[in-house]
């Protein structure tokens, strides 16, 4: 197969990147690098059926002969973590939404028509005080209360804009909602708490956990999220709906917290700071995020692999292996 990932220097484009090339495929990967980085894939740049084109997805020249060689297009670039988002409000909607309707768009008038994976977000459910989290849930937006509304808007107009262009153009559009994937690769800026937390313990710093900790979400390693992607693009009854991707695994954000410093070994402290400091007076933070994920088991058989304690500890192996390198 011939792969087009966009976004694919990034946290999850590149266990994307990764598995289709284990499996002997051609992947070409676009990725401006504002999140992404060239460590990700570095890997793979000497592998001749990879290519990385550093380029901004919303000007690429190259888009239309790329979409048309390919067999499958997972799109994955977007503005993402908390404090990116938070900052960029504008750049949120441009990539975000006018990007994606300029891949949809070139798709569409392919001769040859691929796969496409349109990767949503759990941030759809905003404001939503269900505790378990159904792709067929009434959604609530609340925009006066807190800078996240913006970013959840524009990942439900992605997955509008696949049914539209399904509905239309008769795409095979495939539209994962992502649950809070961690693991390998990703970084700890942009307000990812795992790697966050796991870098202050290894540094013997404070815990820092924004409100009281009790805040839940459900962790899905992204090796078994990029395996439940592939069965759902592969899978033509999975096309034109949203299918909830995670681990339905419950976890409060202070009992990460003492996770990792168990795990560790670390003796630091846990430190609260209030979400008001964090994130700024108007910060309204989503208590729960729960999937249930029957749809995606009845389409693809699909469970979870990876638990979370197994996740720390790889990530943690990781980390100390990358400091032994480079003290050596």
């Amino acid at each position: 197969m011939n792969i087009l990932v966009t976004g694919g220097a990034g946290f999850i484009g590149s266990h994307v990147v990764e598995k289709h090339l284990n499996r002997g495929d051609h992947v070409t990967a676009i990725d401006d690098l504002s999140t992404g980085h060239r460590d990700n894939i570095a890997a793979f740049e000497s592998n001749a059926r990879f290519c990385l084109v550093e380029a901004d997805l919303m000007d690429w020249e190259g888009l239309a002969g790329a979409a048309e060689a390919a067999d499958r297009v997972y799109h994955l670039a977007a503005v993402v973590g908390m404090f990116r988002v938070l900052r960029e409000p504008v750049r949120v909607t441009q990539v975000n939404v006018c990007a994606t309707e300029r891949l949809l768009e070139t798709i569409a008038t392919c001769a040859h028509r691929p796969q496409v994976v349109i990767a949503s977000s759990s941030s759809v459910y905003s404001h939503s005080r269900s505790r378990d989290l159904r792709e067929d849930d009434e959604l609530v937006y609340l925009p006066r209360e807190g800078g996240l509304t913006g970013y959840a808007l524009s990942k439900l107009s992605n997955e509008i804009q696949a049914m539209a262009y399904r509905q239309e153009h008769g795409l095979q559009v495939t539209i994962p909602r992502l649950f809070n994937a961690v693991g390998p690769r990703q970084s700890p800026n942009y307000g990812f708490v795992l790697p966050r937390f796991i870098k202050q313990a290894l540094a013997g710093e404070p815990l820092t956990v924004f409100g009281d900790g009790t805040q839940t979400r459900s962790f899905c390693d992204v090796r078994d999220t990029i395996a439940a992607i592939d069965l759902l693009a592969g899978n033509a009854a999975a096309a034109g709906q949203p299918v909830n991707v995670g681990n339905d695994r419950e976890t409060r954000i202070v009992d990460l917290a003492r996770m990792v410093i168990e795990r560790t070994g670390s003796r630091s402290e846990i430190e609260f700071v209030p979400f008001a400091q964090a994130y700024g007076a108007q910060f309204d933070q989503i208590t729960q995020r729960h999937p249930v994920t029957e749809r995606l088991e009845a389409l693809t058989g699909f469970r979870p692999h990876w638990n979370l304690e197994q996740t720390i500890d790889d990530l943690l192996g990781c980390a100390r292996e990358t400091s032994e390198r480079r003290a050596a």
